[in-house]
Order: C-alpha cells, then structure tokens, then sequence
C-alpha cells in the first residue's frame, strides 16, 4: 500500500487530525460542510474517506470510491456503513469506539443515578417554587443487579464505572466469553432475563437487533424497573416501552437515542409516542450525546489517525 494516501474528510472533526494525518505523510482534505453529491462528485479522488453519522455509506457511494483503501466513521457505530460491501471491494471499515466509550459510560450512569434518584424532577420542582421531598425519595444503585446486554467497548465502560456503587454486575454478549477484569459476571440470556433489575443496551443497530426490544422482548425479564439505552433508538420499541411504563412494569427509563431523532419528521403517531414519553416524571430523555464531550471530541480524531497509520503499517 503506498504510503502517502490523500483522505476526505467529510464532516466536523477536531483540528487535530490534520496534522496527526500529515505528520505520517498523508494529504487530508478536510470539507466538513460537503453533501452526498458533492462527496459523489470527488471521491474518485481519495484514497480513504472520514465520515460521520450524515453520510450513509452504501453501495452507491463505495462504486464511486475507485480508489478507496479504507472508510472510517468517526465514532462507533457503523450502523450506516455497508461493511459487507466494503469487505467485497477490499476497503477497511474503521470506527473508533475506544474514543468515546468513557463519555458513554459516564453518561450512562449518568442517566441511571437521575431515574433513580428523580433529580430532574426534584430540579424542575424547585424553580416552580415546590419543595417535596416525600415525592422525590430515591431509589439506592446499592445492591441491585445490574444487567448489562452487549459488554463491547460501550458496555465495559458502563460496568468500569459501576464498579464502586456495590451491585451487581452481570452481562450477556453473543459474541463473547469471559469478560476482562473479573467484575462482570458472564451469564446466559435466560438468566440476564431472570435476574436483571436495571438494563443497559449496549448493542449495534442491525437486521438482528432491530426492535429486539418489544413488549413481548421486555417482559421476559421479570425483574425489570430501569431500562437505560444509549445505544441506538431503533433496537426499542417505543410504544412497547411507553406501555411498560404505563402499567408500572417499568419505574423508569433513560435514554440518549430515539427511534427518530429528527423532530420535524415526526408523524402524528410518534409526536404523539414523544409526548407521552415526556409526561412520564421517571424517563430522561438526552439528545444522541452520550458519546459527545469535549475530550471525546479530540480522541475520536486521535484514534481514527492511528488506526489510518496502522493500515499503512499492515498492522490494522
């Protein structure tokens, strides 16, 4: 593979790529405001190209890609990025979960100590001039089981962070055996669904996981009361939650993804979904942000910059 690859760089990344990719010979091209046409138009011309959650990497864009070697998604899901193709064609598919994991697993917990312990709710009481403490009594992290479901980068980071609250952890990956690090317990789907109490979703957006997680789904876990999902909006079922919720099933929920998160194509059906979601004082709802602090902004760069050396190293 030659050594100098000239790389577009379709979207917002931090300025610090630029020069880690220049330092090891490489020309990037950065046009963070480009679309898909103008992408179309000039990608011909690249040899890797850095994209996003904007750009959907399909078969379309990849034909046009001559020259390819490698796409990276600054981030870590591909769920918009045909691998399968990719792999077809000989280009390397890139993500950098390892740069935003500490950012999604602060924020997941994040998230679970606000359920619990009804802090949003306490906050808006108080600027209306309410004072109930009765009303916003907790519910202690302390010796629940917390079931974690995908333990990749996402999840290993949730249960890292858990650690000092004294649950239990337990875990469930298709994929895997043993977990680093000895503080999450590897069990059986059918024992996750026996015994989890709080649920965090740590698992990518595919044809397998797509509304894995509807009413019939949920109710297998018999202990369920917190559902956290910072994962992708579509592995939920919304109105499946929404009913759980409803008949109390569920005391609470938080979540950083949406089945759709974009307001102004909402249809009648899911504004209506959103807005019952917030009447509900027990769910939180955080906009696709998990991942997205100012540190995480800067490593993502760093990591997809190594991992573009590393392919011109054959060591990736």
């Amino acid at each position: 593979m030659s050594k100098k690859m000239r790389i577009l760089i379709a979207d917002d990344m931090h300025e610090c790529i630029l020069s880690l990719l220049k330092e090891h010979g490489h020309e990037p091209v950065y046009l963070p405001i480009i679309d898909r046409i103008g992408i179309l138009d000039i990608i011909h011309e690249f040899d890797g190209l850095i994209i996003r959650s904007k750009t959907p990497v399909d078969k379309e864009l990849v034909d046009a890609g001559v020259r390819l070697k490698f796409v990276a998604r600054a981030g870590a899901g591909m769920d918009k990025v045909d691998q399968d193709y990719l792999e077809t064609k000989g280009i390397v598919p890139i993500n950098a979960p390892e740069g935003n994991r500490d950012a999604l697993g602060e924020h997941a917990l994040g998230l679970l100590l606000s359920v619990l312990h009804r802090l949003p709710e306490g906050h808006n009481q108080i600027k209306k001039g309410i004072w109930d403490r009765e009303g916003n009594r907790g519910i202690e992290l302390k010796g629940k089981v917390v079931g974690i479901y995908g333990v990749g980068n996402m999840g290993m980071s949730f249960a890292k962070k858990l650690r000092g609250f004294e649950c239990e952890i337990i875990g469930f990956d298709k994929y895997k055996g043993e977990f680093e690090g000895g503080f999450i317990q590897n069990v059986e789907l059918n024992e996750l669904m026996e015994r989890t109490e709080i649920l965090s979703l740590h698992i990518p957006l595919d044809e397998d996981t797509k509304y894995l997680f509807n009413e019939t789904y949920l109710r297998k876990f018999k202990k369920l009361k917190v559902l956290i999902n910072t994962s992708r909006g579509e592995v939920l079922d919304t109105s499946s939650l929404i009913n759980l919720l409803k008949d109390g099933t569920l005391f609470g929920a938080g979540l950083d993804v949406l089945e759709n998160e974009k307001f102004s194509s909402y249809s009648s059906i899911e504004k209506t979904q959103l807005e019952e979601l917030q009447s509900f004082q027990n769910v939180i709802i955080t906009p696709h942000v998990g991942g997205w602090t100012y540190e995480s902004y800067q490593r993502i760069s760093e990591v997809i910059a190594q991992k573009i050396n590393e392919i011109k190293s054959g060591l990736y």
